[in-house]
């Protein structure tokens, strides 16, 4: 039987956090995502999905922040946002899906609350997968990372996304089950149920402590 396994705790030399999407366009109220919604609407559509943002998910990222700036380790962030002002680089999915964020709008910007540091690294993507539109793949080699730690939005499309393909790559995955959310729990305990094969899973409060048994 192989020894391989996935539950290996991280080691900070080799080790990211990638956080997916915590950006303007559609984690913010006023987001493009959300214009054609009234606030009513918007509340009995997405309420769910702001209250677990507000309430669990941008607590938990801030605290990866701070833990894994205090080890310096590498923070990278994937936000969707066009190469130009009209689109047409984006996938075909997007252009189905009509998500277009123009090159340096502030849908684009990464949510105030979770803010990139000084240095820490942004990746514009153009479709739900940030290994398939942005060059991250050559970044982690070059930056010598083989595990990443991933959380964000949406649990069961761009995050899930990350978690496959960083998967086949031969990354060694661990998704931060509390620091993600979707547009409702169920939707989300599905996605944790379907790709439980291609990475560990933590709690915030287990991934911090894991980082501050080392």
């Amino acid at each position: 039987m192989s020894e391989l396994s996935r539950e290996v705790p991280l080691q900070p030399a080799q080790s990211a956090l990638l956080i997916i999407d915590t950006q303007n366009f559609c984690a913010h109220p006023e987001g493009a995502e959300f214009q054609h919604l009234s606030p009513a609407e918007l509340q009995a559509k997405e309420g769910f999905y702001f209250g677990q943002l507000g309430d669990v998910v941008l607590p938990n990222v801030r605290r990866l922040q701070a833990a894994f700036r205090t080890a310096r380790m590498e923070i990278l962030y994937a936000v969707i946002e066009s190469l130009t002002k009209d689109g047409r680089d984006r996938s075909l999915d997007y252009k189905i899906s009509g998500f277009h964020v123009p090159p340096g709008s502030w849908d684009g910007q990464v949510l105030d609350a979770i803010a990139p540091a000084d240095d820490e690294i942004v990746l514009r993507k153009t479709s739900s997968d940030v290994f398939s539109s942005t060059n991250i793949h050559y970044l982690l080699g070059n930056l010598g990372i083989r595990q990443v730690a991933i959380c964000g939005l949406v649990t069961d499309q761009c995050v899930e996304s990350a978690v496959r393909h960083a998967c086949d790559l031969g990354y060694l995955v661990t998704l931060v089950t509390d620091a993600c959310a979707t547009h409702s729990q169920e939707r989300h305990d599905n996605s944790l149920r379907a790709i439980r094969g291609y990475c560990r899973q933590r709690t915030t409060a287990q991934l911090l402590a894991e980082l501050g048994a080392r």
